[in-house]
């Protein structure tokens, strides 16, 4: 069953072109591990609420953008096989410094219980 990592995080506005950069490295890296498709959505129309929101849960600054991601794997196996080779991977040192706080990255793996297409 298709298996997604979602990921939330904010990124200084002024990183956008280095963060793009750092998607495509991270998407060769991926690919190689297995991934079917990798998004990463840039925030342009985020609410900011009163009691949660994806602003707080980031802890984003006022210079910062909200981005959600996600990547498609086959199956959760195929994620779980990747995310535990990937330290040991040569390659993973060539990814760099990343244009954002990991510390204020959130993420996690879902199972989808309903997916429909137009």
């Amino acid at each position: 069953m298709t298996y997604y990592s979602g990921f939330l995080l904010a990124v200084p506005t002024a990183n956008k072109q280095a963060f793009i950069d750092h998607a495509r490295k991270s998407w060769q890296f991926f690919r190689k591990k297995g991934a079917l498709r990798m998004v990463e959505n840039w925030g342009v129309d985020v609410p900011r609420g009163k009691v949660t929101d994806f602003y707080m849960a980031t802890q984003a600054r006022e210079d910062e953008a909200v981005l959600f991601s996600w990547v498609e794997w086959p199956d959760r196996e195929t994620a779980d096989a990747a995310y535990a080779s990937m330290m040991e991977d040569p390659d993973m040192q060539d990814m760099g410094e990343m244009p954002f706080d990991g510390m204020r990255m959130m993420w996690g793996g879902f199972e989808p219980v309903l997916d429909e297409t137009a």
